[in-house]
């Protein structure tokens, strides 16, 4: 690996830092300020993009790292300076929001003055602008952002609900069931048998809350916290809504592995959803430039738990897609209380640092 390049602004703050350089035309930064700033994210992606020598960049709030491919003539020291024109642009564009804020009245910005507040808070990774002075813009800009993302899953549930009433409304469980019944294989029984068990409620329970203590979520308490609550309301709420309405199982055929009583809806579809989902959304938080891969795989797990439970015949469809429909609105409650957390604990940690700033 490479020596890290750094390179200094006039006020002798660190910036830019190359780190991960040991592949030519590839490099990682660490960027100062971008660490819990969505805002700044979006900029520095959509700037570099821009630009000809960039065929990829991709930048990461949680981190504050920045990856970037680039054309492998050019040097580590030119594209750090790229990134360095880039925030300085990304400063100046925020003190002329501060400036237009201070004129409708903003009480936030009187102890201030308009170049400290644009400035960096370099001890904690903080930019002020998105998190600190100006609560009340950077709140609606979540708000909307929120609310845009929440169409297409409010799309999904909808269509849930909506499917597993016509399948119920025309009684098409039985002829589905038996349709798939067809696939049967010894080799396609084993294949289930090991896909069904992966979404076992109580053994991703115990995987839930073993994956909260784990390494992997060192130094992230609430996450770890969140997505713990995540598996275990989950399993209550299903086993709440299995008792509520008390649906017999399928016996179409004989079941070659054990099962409960009730069947609506599918404990199987509904923790999978949660506890997997919710995985995936961290990993893909953490990994940006794999999300799609990280979705793609999240989605084809899930759906292939299941079609498992059709396959062995131990829930209806109107089972899974009930299951599916009730996970998807908890584990979107579970990652808003995620992000909700992690943002007021970053208006409150730049907050203390502005206020332990020297003047």
């Amino acid at each position: 690996m490479g020596n890290p390049h750094f390179h200094k602004l006039p006020n002798q703050n660190h910036w830019v830092q190359a780190i991960h350089t040991a592949v030519k035309g590839r490099v990682r930064y660490k960027v100062n300020g971008l660490y819990h700033s969505e805002a700044l994210k979006k900029y520095l992606e959509s700037r570099l993009l821009e630009e000809e020598i960039i065929s990829q960049a991709s930048a990461n709030s949680y981190t504050g790292n920045v990856l970037v491919i680039f054309h492998p003539d050019k040097s580590l020291k030119a594209i750090a300076l790229l990134i360095q024109d880039i925030l300085l642009d990304y400063q100046q564009k925020s003190s002329k929001s501060l400036a237009s804020a201070a004129v409708i009245g903003d009480s936030n910005l009187h102890s201030f003055s308009t170049k400290e507040n644009a400035a960096f808070v370099g001890g904690n990774n903080r930019n002020i602008f998105d998190s600190a002075v100006l609560p009340q813009i950077s709140m609606q800009r979540q708000l909307n952002q929120t609310g845009s993302q929440l169409i297409p899953v409010l799309g999904a549930v909808s269509a849930l609900v909506c499917g597993t009433g016509l399948l119920y409304a025309y009684n098409l469980d039985e002829a589905i069931l038996l349709l798939i019944q067809r696939l049967h294989t010894p080799l396609r029984d084993r294949i289930m048998l090991g896909i069904t068990f992966l979404g076992d409620p109580v053994v991703m329970l115990l995987s839930s809350l073993g994956l909260a203590i784990s390494p992997l979520f060192y130094n992230r308490r609430w996450q770890a916290t969140i997505l713990g609550i995540a598996g275990v309301g989950a399993t209550l709420l299903n086993c709440l809504m299995k008792l509520l309405f008390g649906r017999a199982r399928p016996a179409l055929w004989k079941h070659i592995i054990k099962v409960g009583q009730h069947s609506f809806p599918s404990g199987h579809a509904m923790v999978s959803i949660v506890i997997y989902g919710f995985t995936g959304y961290i990993l893909a938080k953490q990994f940006p430039e794999w999300r799609f891969w990280i979705y793609g795989l999240t989605i084809i797990l899930i759906a292939a738990i299941g079609f498992s439970r059709l396959y062995l015949g131990v829930h209806w469809l109107t089972d899974v897609t009930a299951g599916y429909a009730a996970g998807l609105v908890w584990l979107i409650a579970c990652i808003l209380t995620l992000e909700s957390q992690q943002k007021y604990r970053s208006s409150l940690e730049a907050v203390s640092s502005v206020g332990s700033s020297p003047a």
